[in-house]
């Protein structure tokens, strides 16, 4: 079976101002031949530091951001290859949950319109008694009443803001919804209400989540699948539950122990300077079992359903 999205060897770089007046503009290498699947109705989380590159996974993801080199391919559409009123309309196909449910929302519009505007946007062909059904059908799926519709965002608690974003993605009945942090912000009983109506509306409308967390227990309790993101590289991925339990990868391992726990606080090890550059392993600077094959020679990511970059897995 074709897999909905599939993402082949993305490089992602962006322009540095320049060190000095006549000197060339260096360039940052943010995301170094990624490769990923999913398939449909199916949830891939992707974890890691901050700056190892989630985010610029997503923004390209979504057709925000186009690559130096590689394809994302939706429903076997390549997104960099289409023109642009082709490309807005597979927008209908792929929407965004962002982290912060009080900025992603515009606090001058009435939640009925914020709603709706994926569908006039992109469906322009729906009248407005239309719309407003399914707003209305749509606000009462992620469980807020009918009558939010006519309220502003700022009458609101942060994890009902968050379920008007979700209901926001949702109106064009997306089959992929990028999720970047999107309960970051929440107190930990609202995240659990807003993870559970998740995993709800992923049974309901048969949506694929890739969801972007630095948390790995909400990942753990929303993805069936997992990516370990370090430094633009996915050095480990596989079933969620099998990557936390058995991780083979030194820093998927470092992730896990830096989690607190009572009793037992723990810190991952410190980064590199940004402007380290290794020829082989880009967690050698920080791994406590590197060996000198890791200093020189890059390694490949495994086969297999667990498969770990590593020369020396766990």
């Amino acid at each position: 079976m074709t897999a909905l999205l599939q993402v082949e060897n993305l490089v992602r770089r962006y322009t540095l101002p320049r060190p000095r007046l006549f000197a060339a503009a260096p360039m940052l290498t943010v995301l170094h031949g990624i490769d990923l699947q999913m398939p449909r109705g199916g949830s891939l989380g992707i974890v890691g530091e901050s700056g190892s590159g989630k985010s610029t996974l997503a923004r390209t993801v979504l057709a925000l951001d186009r690559p130096q080199a590689g394809r994302v391919v939706l429903d076997g559409n390549d997104l960099f290859a289409l023109s642009r009123p082709e490309l807005r309309a597979a927008r209908r196909h792929i929407q965004a949950v962002f982290q912060d449910p009080y900025g992603s929302l515009d606090p001058r519009l009435r939640v009925g319109r914020i709603v709706a505007e994926p569908v006039a946007a992109l469906e322009p062909g729906a009248g407005t008694a239309a719309r407003r059904e399914r707003v209305a059908a749509i606000l009462n799926a992620v469980g807020l009443p009918g009558h939010a519709a006519e309220r502003y965002p700022h009458e609101f608690s942060g994890g009902q803001r968050q379920r008007i974003a979700i209901a926001r993605a949702l109106i064009t009945r997306p089959a992929l919804v990028v999720a970047d942090e999107p309960v970051s912000a929440l107190d930990v009983s609202v995240q659990a209400q807003v993870l559970a109506l998740m995993r709800d509306l992923q049974a309901s409308f048969g949506l694929a989540w890739l969801f972007i967390s630095h948390d790995l227990s909400v990942v753990r309790g929303i993805t069936a699948q997992v990516a370990v993101l370090y430094r633009g590289r996915i050095v480990e991925q596989g079933a969620t539950a099998e990557v936390f339990a058995r991780p083979m990868h030194p820093y998927t391992r470092a992730l896990i122990d830096a989690v607190p726990r009572i009793g037992r606080p723990r810190a991952l090890p410190p980064p590199p300077p940004a402007e380290a550059a290794l020829r082989g392993c880009a967690y050698a600077a920080r791994c406590p079992q590197r060996q000198a094959r890791c200093l020189t020679e890059p390694p490949a990511l495994s086969a297999g359903d667990h498969a770990a970059a590593c020369h020396f897995p766990l």
